[in-house]
């Protein structure tokens, strides 16, 4: 799994967590355990297609959070984007900002 980083070097996903309480964070990254382990075996309810080739990763605790990200090279995964769930269906603008994300990854990495 790859934490995309932006040309500045900011992780944006590694920022979300790093303002979650301990036991938010620690839900998520149960979750990102579970998305390393079974990558793109891991199936309903803890993942789905989004658009493209984003797909997201559903962590439920107190609140929902939602884990954007994209299948590169071999079993490799990159997180794009991270973001508290308010809304029944997943903005556009957190959609899009994840494939922005994925098309500057690809532009500076060629994966």
């Amino acid at each position: 799994m790859i934490f995309y980083e932006t040309a500045s070097g900011r992780s944006p996903v590694r920022e979300y967590l790093d303002r979650l309480s301990a036991a938010e964070a620690a839900k998520v990254l149960t979750d990102l355990d579970l998305l390393a382990a079974f990558g793109l075996e891991l199936g309903m309810p803890h993942v789905r297609p989004v658009q493209g080739k984003v797909w997201e990763l559903r962590s439920v605790g107190r609140v929902q959070h939602r884990v954007l990200y994209a299948a590169v090279s071999g079993r490799r995964l990159v997180l794009l984007h991270a973001f508290t769930k308010k809304t029944p269906k997943t903005p556009a603008s957190e959609i899009d900002l994840a494939e922005h994300r994925f098309a500057d990854y690809q532009a500076r990495y060629g994966r």
